[in-house]
């Protein structure tokens, strides 16, 4: 007997967090009614905001060692490809094992990278080697951290606020990206790419005092099958799902969309604009205040219908905003149209996630959110070394303009799936 065919009389979503601390929040807070929830979001954001300025501290770090987009390229492609590859066993841990207690090991993990990171570049010793190693290393760790922190918050706030806590996550992740970068740039420029790792393995203390300080409610997990036999049942579950198996589709060429404006931030900003390293701050920060606005404008949000033409509109603006910013003369213009894009990406991104973990069971939660990290996270090393090269060979500008017609082909994929479900329930 399969586990798809054990778990038909199971109802598919639990709410067990559901009731519990009720408070006078807003719709578009209502996750926030939920006590572990609150805890747990105040520790991300600090922890958030330490990551963007030393993720921010390494691009810049390889591109003053090397002036070389491809190397930048190489960290992203570093930093993401064992997502791609390492996501799996990530969902079958968090199917199988406590995913609090996994998402504690990471945290811890992740302070552990962050101080040898800072110890070799304050020391005089840091070389490019050592930065690309550490990323693959963060990577790995992140392809475990995430499929378990994505099943988690179903246990934090139940079934009927999850899509809120999914925008509301989305959105705290994207006002680190503006906060962040945005004091990451003022320390890059005034103490160095070392003080920026140092601060920021500081901050990983914040995230996990709010881990011990709460108490999902997990259920106990009694899995008889083997560990190959269900990751197979995993990735038979989600491609037998239409819906499911598109959105994935849909996620993974929006992300290969949006790698080139990404990756290629450092080069925009110093040898484009002439901005520096500030100039690259303002950037990542524009891109992720169009993010918090985008994903604040999808928390208010209550029909899970609407989602569906959300993901469509979104990955068609996007492509609008790449557009822009490809063919932009002025640095101004640049700094909205990627604004933009972050509005339109991490909306989308985020509808996406809600669609998903609407359509699925619980106790496939972990494994469908390790494929979906590696549509998100996991295809980013092709999109950051893709376009590294790409740029290398036919300039930025072009590059970032494929990058817009990939996102087209997303709005396209998805946009023949809603016409075919007839999603008019609900605007978008």
């Amino acid at each position: 007997m399969t586990e798809q065919t054990k778990l038909q009389d199971q109802p598919a979503h639990p709410d067990s967090a559901f009731s519990r601390d009720p408070g006078p929040w807003p719709s578009s807070l209502r996750a926030l009614r939920h006590r572990d929830f609150r805890v747990f979001i105040l520790g991300q954001i600090v922890s958030l905001s330490g990551s963007w300025m030393q993720s921010l501290a390494q691009s810049w770090l390889v591109y003053r060692l090397t002036h070389s987009t491809f190397l930048v390229g190489a960290l992203g492609f570093c930093n993401h490809l064992p997502v791609l590859l390492l996501s799996p066993l990530g969902g079958i841990a968090a199917d199988r094992h406590s995913r609090r207690t996994l998402v504690i090991l990471a945290q811890g993990a992740f302070l552990l990278q962050a101080f040898t990171l800072a110890w070799l570049t304050l020391s005089g010793r840091v070389t490019v080697t050592h930065v690309l190693l550490l990323a693959a290393f963060f990577g790995i760790i992140n392809a475990f951290e995430i499929p378990a922190r994505q099943a988690l918050y179903v246990h934090m706030v139940g079934q009927r606020d999850l899509s809120n806590a999914i925008a509301l996550n989305s959105m705290t992740f994207n006002a680190a990206r503006l906060l962040g970068p945005s004091v990451g740039g003022f320390f890059l420029a005034a103490y160095g790419e070392g003080v920026c790792f140092l601060i920021n393995a500081f901050t990983f203390f914040a995230v996990l005092a709010s881990l011990f300080a709460i108490s999902p409610a997990e259920p106990a997990r009694q899995v008889s099958t083997s560990p190959l036999r269900h990751l197979r049942d995993g990735f038979l579950y989600g491609w037998r799902n239409r819906q499911v198996r598109i959105l994935l589709a849909a996620t993974a060429l929006v992300n290969l969309a949006g790698s080139p404006v990404i990756v290629l931030g450092p080069f925009f900003a110093e040898d484009i604009f002439h901005k520096g390293s500030e100039g690259f701050g303002f950037l990542t920060a524009a891109l992720g205040l169009g993010a918090v606005i985008g994903t604040f404008v999808l928390a208010r949000q209550t029909e899970t219908a609407s989602m569906a033409r959300i993901v469509l509109y979104s990955a068609a603006t996007m492509g609008i905003g790449l557009i822009i910013f490809a063919l932009s003369p002025s640095f101004l213009l640049s700094i909205a149209a990627i604004a933009l894009v972050g509005f339109s990406i991490f909306r989308q991104l985020a509808a996406t996630n809600t669609l998903i973990q609407t359509l699925i069971h619980d106790d496939y939660r972990g494994r469908i959110m390790s494929i979906y990290s590696m549509m998100v996270i996991g295809m980013l090393p092709i999109g950051n070394l893709a376009s590294g090269a790409a740029a290398a060979h036919i300039g930025a500008r072009p590059t970032v303009f494929a990058g817009a017609m990939f996102a087209l082909a997303a709005a396209a994929v998805w946009g023949s799936q809603v016409r075919r479900d007839r999603f008019r329930s609900s605007p978008a």
